[in-house]
């Protein structure tokens, strides 16, 4: 498991993904993309333009009607991590291949991703998959059962990543939730008032109850990404899931920030806003139950989630207002949510997360 000090070298983790987080994404225009298609994979397609923080997303249609996703890479992605994407969905569809995760689809000549040269001499890695149809469960009505096909949807992704292991699967990510300390300069960017003080306390939170603990708990690839926009469901049965896209923000960290990470995102809809996270962590555990150790620190690690969505928001929404709102989309959220936890203590949080409610039933 990738652990760093939460005093030394902060300062240059945040310098190096601030690089990479600040290299604006590639701006290749549809012609451009289906040159790129016809000379690499022999198609012919029509281009329509998909969102995508880091990297330039495309969904590509072929004349026979066969749909897939192109992806040209943030040109400061390095190669070996595309490669450790590439493997891992390669490796589920070998080890569980019912899991609903696109195909990687090779070039003419095998390969599954090539190098090209953008505009100014710059190099990037473009690559493609299959295209999963369905809809965001974002523009879904939540309900119970959508939790719960989440949840041990979840589960079964988790299980079917157990024992890969990749050369890139320990690198480094602010958006991993095991790692916040190293969001703490960050802190100061906030402005004066409430929220710092919120943020502060739930920093230190983390560093005291959280941190010292993570080392012994078991780890192995996650996906680290699993909400609302990247889960698909059947548009007509929205708990029926159909795809999980974006493996971009993978690696290898404690599996409990994989469970917490994703229940962060089910605490709005709700009058309680433990009502839906709840329902989708005991989904998981009917599938993959968590440990004492890990069932202490799920709910501080939701919280966790929320705080460095904000704090990592905030400063790139600064230094990107023309992408202000995919930057921000979840930004309001994490406040509201941090908020809401401010007043209760770790264990009344994990107690609220984790006991069912006279009235249900577990799933």
């Amino acid at each position: 498991m990738l652990r760093l000090d939460p005093h030394l070298g902060t300062q240059g983790a945040m310098r190096d993904q601030a690089a990479a987080l600040s290299t604006a994404a590639p701006q290749l225009a549809p012609d451009e993309v289906q040159g790129l298609v016809k000379r690499l994979y022999g198609l012919d397609v029509g281009v329509r333009a998909l969102a995508g923080e880091r990297d330039q997303n495309c969904a590509l249609e072929s004349a026979d009607g066969a749909r897939y996703v192109f992806k040209i890479s943030n040109p400061s992605e390095r190669v070996e991590l595309v490669d450790f994407q590439i493997a891992a969905i390669e490796h589920i569809a070998r080890t569980s291949p019912g899991q609903p995760v696109p195909r990687v689809v090779r070039m003419l000549d095998g390969r599954a991703r090539d190098t090209v040269e953008l505009a100014g001499g710059i190099q990037t890695t473009v690559r493609m998959l299959t295209y999963l149809d369905g809809i965001q469960i974002r523009e879904t009505p939540r309900t119970v059962a959508q939790r719960v096909a989440m949840g041990q949807g979840l589960a079964a992704l988790n299980l079917a990543l157990q024992g890969f292991t990749h050369p890139a699967a320990a690198h480094d990510l602010l958006w991993n939730v095991s790692a916040a300390h190293r969001l703490t300069v960050q802190l100061d960017s906030l402005v004066e008032g409430p929220r710092r003080v919120l943020a502060q306390s739930f920093m230190a939170r983390f560093v005291d109850h959280v941190l010292p603990r993570l080392a012994s708990l078991r780890a192995q690839v996650i996906h680290n990404d699993y909400h609302l926009y990247n889960v698909l469901v059947a548009p007509h049965d929205p708990s029926r899931i159909t795809g999980i896209i974006d493996f971009g923000d993978m690696l290898h960290a404690p599996l409990v920030g994989e469970v917490a990470t994703a229940a962060a995102f089910h605490m709005a809809g709700c009058a309680d806003p433990f009502e839906g996270p709840a329902q989708f962590v005991r989904a998981y555990q009917s599938v993959v139950p968590l440990t004492e150790p890990e069932q202490e620190i799920v709910a501080d690690l939701m919280a966790t989630r929320h705080l460095i969505t904000a704090l990592i928001s905030e400063w790139r929404a600064l230094r990107y207002p023309e992408n202000r709102d995919y930057i921000m989309r979840h930004n309001p959220a994490a406040w509201q949510a941090l908020s809401q936890m401010a007043d209760l203590s770790r264990h009344e949080a994990r107690d609220r997360l984790l006991t069912p409610t006279p009235t249900e039933t577990p799933p």
